[in-house]
């Protein structure tokens, strides 16, 4: 067995051996983290504020709080991934499938930008499903 990886006898073989693990992320970073995603809803209301909502926080807090830097470019890469996928839809409108798919997308989007701002403001770090990494 490699040393590296053997514990101390004295430490329980349940409790990990490290010493510095990540602390859980505070108010303030939840708050943000969960602000990156709901900042996208202001595409509703302005033109590419679904990507630049997301971008803009994340550009400014990313150095600040590790969680809103890995939650703002999730949020980011989502964003891009369904513009992509709307945009699919659209041109699918013209042989009429297109219409039932920009309602699934519609809702779906709706439910896991709010699911995904839930799981941010519990400090959790989500993974939106079918979604592009454009930004790793």
């Amino acid at each position: 067995m490699n040393n590296s990886t053997m514990l101390p006898m004295d430490t329980p073989p349940n409790l990990p051996v490290s010493e510095s693990a990540p602390a859980s992320p505070d108010k303030d970073e939840r708050m943000w983290a969960m602000l990156a995603h709901l900042s996208s809803f202001s595409g509703h209301f302005i033109p590419f504020g679904h990507v630049l909502g997301p971008l803009i926080i994340w550009i400014i807090k990313k150095d600040q709080y590790p969680l809103v830097d890995d939650q703002g470019k999730e949020a980011i890469n989502f964003q891009i991934t369904f513009t992509i996928y709307f945009l699919i839809s659209f041109v699918l409108c013209f042989i009429l499938i297109g219409f039932l798919i920009v309602g699934l997308l519609w809702i779906a989007y709706l439910i896991l930008v709010i699911v995904a701002a839930i799981k941010a403001n519990e400090g959790v770090r989500y993974r939106y499903p079918a979604t592009i990494r454009f930004i790793k």
